[in-house]
């Protein structure tokens, strides 16, 4: 079987779920984003009926299928019909709901599956792997519970389905209904079925409330409802952590090498998260999101900052393959942890105190910046300061060699910038006085250096010639205004040497693993917002609209996408496409008090 990206994901912010077209559960990882995949079944492709490390209803005789979210919810529905008219639907969900005054999210996938017409016959394949889809787990099982035993933890299922037809995968007559619920080892007091549709309804009713307070652009809402529900199912309840995707190994184009683990949390991401949560008025998921922020601010010794860090805030990310896992479609290697933990990306100043200062500004927040926490992120500060002119990996993360990267400096001086910002809301004269002066002196170096005369464009580093796509976010952090000439003439070259089509690479020249092939998306997003800056809007919303053909079936998108294709390459479902996707909408709609 050979999977794609058409996926749907469920999840509850403490675990999260990808099921395909035909109902299979192809990547569930336990306890959290980062844990082990039970379901691993989207690198470890398999027969039907044959393989480990899924979950699948299947019919009989099946001839067609059709799937959707019920609306403004991440409840997902799939229908399959067979060659007499049976007709079988299957709800999948993981609870969310408010109980007892907090909110609920056990580690709990909820499948219910239903008979609409016809005496369908069905067989319900459960084949839990662990250790990186290495091996089968060992089982034991009761009455109404089968428990799936590992290392790690036991995974249990209770169900009101005959446990004979589970354990034996036998087909039976689905006569009206039957509830698989995946959860923790605990037993559960209550009838299978009742609890079922009890969190569902429950279910149901969070999300659409949480919609309910969403602030969305006039045009596009369905777009944008679904990104907002994947913006937050990305994010770690516990801590607050966004993570990039939610999983790993994913190639970027194919046969790439490019495969990496993307379940983590990376702080060049923050600024553009928490400013399309912002826009969107999901102050809750924003502030839990900078709490996240302010604790790695905390933690860091120095000023240092690391790329990327764990959803629980760990800085160790050990990188390694496993090779008990093929690859999707057999693209391997498959990587867990990320090196890039390791490198040095003077970005991430800029970005961390880009994302915190909406704490010093957003009188929404419950908790609000203060001295203390301007006196925290100073350091970050004064290391943008040191390293602004200094050789690093970049945004992008180059494993085999540092350039001052233009970008990087920019950032640097967004650092100082906002420090210099906050510290006059603060009433702090002299604080400001320093910060104005250090980002000034960087705004200098960036445009004495980083400018290349021949090109009339930003370079992407210091004194050199080639071009990178990040330099389209000059005029949205503030570096340079939209009625600069110089930053015409840079969106322009970047038009004339990364654009193919009409999408925007974020580079062309060979890196660590040769030539890019396929484009990173939000890059195009990037362009749209640059083209927004100039007055071509109508381009604008030609661009979007061809990105929005490029989603999947369910509005969700990648990394990459193929230029020729359209088919979508790298991690899924990532927070970057769908960020790039709601500030975009966000900018290009027309205002609700004039568009009708």
């Amino acid at each position: 079987m050979k999977h794609s990206l058409d996926l749907a994901l469920i999840g509850n912010c403490q675990i999260g779920a990808l099921i395909d077209t035909q109902a299979e559960i192809v990547w569930y990882c336990l306890p959290r984003f980062d844990g082990d995949p039970v379901f691993c079944s989207l690198l470890q492709e398999h027969e039907p009926g044959e393989g480990v490390g899924y979950c699948s209803i299947e019919l009989m005789d099946q001839v067609a299928s059709e799937q959707d979210y019920l609306p403004n919810s991440a409840v997902l529905v799939t229908r399959m019909t067979d060659s007499r008219g049976g007709v079988v639907e299957i709800t999948d969900f993981a609870p969310r709901f408010r109980q007892y005054g907090r909110i609920f999210t056990p580690i709990m996938l909820v499948r219910q599956v239903r008979r609409l017409h016809g005496t369908p016959r069905i067989v319900a394949r459960v084949r839990p792997a662990r250790n990186y889809g290495a091996e089968r787990g060992e089982y034991t099982y009761g009455s109404h519970h089968v428990r799936y035993v590992s290392p790690y933890m036991v995974l249990r299922l209770s169900t009101d389905a005959s446990i004979t037809a589970i354990l034996q995968e036998l087909p039976f007559v689905l006569d009206d209904e039957v509830n698989l619920v995946f959860g923790p080892d605990e037993t559960v007091h209550e009838n299978v079925s009742e609890l079922a549709h009890r969190f569902r309804n429950d279910t149901i009713a969070y999300w659409q409330e949480w919609v309910r307070d969403l602030g969305i652009p006039y045009e596009w809402q369905d777009e944008v409802i679904r990104a907002a529900i994947t913006l937050k199912l990305n994010a770690f309840e516990d801590t607050g952590a966004i993570a990039a995707a939610l999983t790993t190994s994913i190639p970027e184009a194919p046969d790439s090498g490019r495969n990496w683990d993307y379940r983590y949390c990376w702080l060049r991401d923050s600024y553009f998260v928490v400013n399309a949560l912002n826009r969107l008025g999901a102050t809750k998921t924003m502030e839990r999101y900078l709490r996240y922020l302010v604790n790695v601010v905390a933690g860091s010794e120095g000023g240092y900052l690391q790329p990327v860090y764990g959803i629980d805030g760990s800085s160790n990310l050990e990188e390694k393959e496993m090779p008990s896992l093929p690859g999707y479609r057999g693209m391997g290697p498959v990587r867990v942890g990320n090196q890039a933990c390791l490198q040095v990306q003077h970005d991430v100043y800029g970005s961390a105190v880009l994302a915190v200062t909406h704490v010093f500004f957003d009188h929404r927040l419950m908790q609000r910046g203060d001295l203390p926490l301007f006196q925290r992120l100073e350091p970050l500060g004064e290391m943008a300061i040191q390293v602004h002119d200094q050789p690093d990996a970049g945004l992008w993360e180059l494993r085999g060699s540092r350039r001052v990267h233009t970008f990087s400096s920019i950032m640097c001086w967004a650092a100082c910038d906002r420090l210099g910002r906050i510290a006059v809301r603060l009433g702090l004269k002299e604080r400001a006085a320093y910060w104005e002066a250090q980002a000034q002196r960087i705004h200098e170096t960036v445009c004495r250096r980083g400018w290349n005369e021949e090109k009339k464009s930003f370079t992407a580093a210091f004194e050199g010639d080639s071009l990178d796509a990040s330099l389209l976010l000059m005029h949205d952090v503030g570096f340079l205004a939209a009625d600069d000439p110089r930053f015409a003439s840079t969106v322009a070259a970047i038009e004339r040497e990364l654009r193919r089509g009409d999408y925007i690479f974020r580079y062309v020249e060979d890196d660590d693993f040769g030539t890019p092939k396929n484009a990173f998306i939000v890059c195009t997003y990037w362009y749209i917002y640059a083209l927004v800056a100039l007055g071509r809007t109508e381009e604008a919303r030609r661009l979007f609209e061809n990105l929005l053909a490029r989603h999947n079936r369910h509005g969700l998108m990648a990394e990459h996408v193929d230029v020729a294709t359209g088919e979508q390459w790298g991690n899924f479902v990532q927070t970057y496409s769908m960020v790039g996707l709601i500030n975009a909408a966000i900018r290009l709609s027309k205002r609700w008090d004039t568009a009708f």
